[in-house]
């Protein structure tokens, strides 16, 4: 049964917490050194980042026989472990403010580059991008640490995976937290999320696909998509960056109209010329992920959209019909379009799936990690401890 909690004492502590970080930068506290090593492929660096903090942030390569995973760590390597897992369209580093929090608290904090994405390994056939595969890197990649049972945390499509790394591979999770996109046990795809859409704000007839026209969009005009957003990189990526807006909530959102507008941009075919809202992205990491998306491109990224039937057909094998037996928390983002489960029934499918399911909302929007980045860390913090998971 769901537990909703709105911790409002979480939320002036993170007020508070986010003034502090915002002033250290302005007094010149952020630390970035980065030095390259040989050509290879992917590249070997180390990377520190810290805010007024002594933590740092180290770069590693894992290779197996299927993939190669770059991942970042902090934190003792014999700490309880957490493994932080991005989405689109994002890097391991994105999540630098929650690792160096728990880190500082003792824990081992892993944070990967999804295969597509950074310095993972760019597959090129749209198969290598279905949730098995990524699913399965996951595994491989905690058996690399170690093989410890960790705390899975994911966000967009990072939830998707850590939600089916609970699903086929229980044994490696044992706790798991669901950023902004819920867990649906019958697999993270167009055909199951139709029935969900709010047909009041989306009738059928108007809007067939709902909020999701945009993944209709990748299914039917997918070259395009790409090279509209791969046009000019660093205006795109600013462009998707943005705070989410109270008054958006219960409005129609524009991924409801993208076929219709000829896609994301429009006739445009690119970017409008964006400025990025530093208060997300710190300037040298939006440098990183600016430079990363200029390497592999969109192309990766955009194809874990071509992939309903293979992610379908793999949660049907999931152990325990897809029933997650360890505890979950869903951060729902209040002004979220897309996946918002206060607007819809898209988190209808999570709630029987769960035995033991928390559920916090955050005001924010889809970019919640960023826009309240020790809100989300307290809201973890508080809920492991609920659930004596430390």
């Amino acid at each position: 049964m769901a537990k909703k909690k709105q911790l409002n004492d979480i939320t002036m502590t993170s007020r508070k917490n986010f003034i502090r970080a915002g002033a250290a930068l302005e007094a010149g506290m952020l630390i970035s050194i980065l030095s390259f090593g040989a050509d290879t492929a992917p590249p070997k660096y180390k990377t520190l980042y810290a805010i007024g903090k002594e933590t740092i942030l180290t770069s590693h390569t894992f290779t197996s026989k299927r993939t190669i995973t770059h991942y970042w760590e902090a934190g003792p390597s014999n700490g309880p472990l957490m493994i932080f897992v991005h989405g689109w369209p994002e890097i391991g580093l994105v999540w630098r403010a929650q690792m160096e929090s728990f880190a500082s608290e003792g824990w081992r904090c892993i944070a990967p580059d999804l295969r597509g994405f950074g310095d993972s390994s760019v597959p090129t056939a749209k198969g290598a991008y279905a949730i098995k595969e990524i699913v399965d890197d996951m595994a491989e990649l905690n058996t690399h640490l170690g093989g410890k049972a960790a705390i899975w945390v994911g966000h967009d499509w990072g939830s998707v995976v850590v939600g089916s790394v609970a699903a086929h591979y229980p044994k490696i999770s044992r706790g798991v937290v669901l950023i902004s996109v819920p867990y649906l046990p019958n697999g993270w795809a167009l055909p199951n999320l139709l029935p969900l859409v709010d047909r009041t704000l989306y009738p059928a007839d108007k809007y067939p696909d709902g909020q999701w026209d945009y993944w209709r969009f990748y299914l039917t005009h997918f070259d395009q998509a790409v090279s509209d957003m791969e046009a000019d990189v660093p205006a795109t990526l600013a462009s998707i960056y943005t705070k989410g807006a109270p008054a958006s909530v219960g409005k129609l959102s524009l991924s409801a109209v993208v076929t219709t507008h000829g896609g994301r941009y429009g006739v445009a075919h690119r970017a409008p010329a964006t400025e990025p809202d530093y208060t997300l992205w710190p300037k040298p990491d939006f440098d990183a992920l600016v430079a990363a998306f200029k390497k592999t491109g969109f192309r990766p990224c955009d194809s874990y959209y071509l992939n309903d039937d293979a992610n379908i057909a793999y949660a049907k094998a999931a152990v325990n019909n897809g029933k997650l037996n360890q505890p979950v928390l869903f951060v729902n983002d209040e002004y979220e379009p897309f996946s918002n489960i206060n607007l819809s029934k898209v988190g209808d499918p999570m709630r029987k799936a769960c035995s033991n399911l928390t559920v916090i909302d955050q005001p924010a929007g889809h970019w919640v990690t960023l826009e309240r980045k020790e809100g989300i860390t307290e809201t973890i913090r508080s809920w492991i401890k609920l659930q004596g998971l430390k």
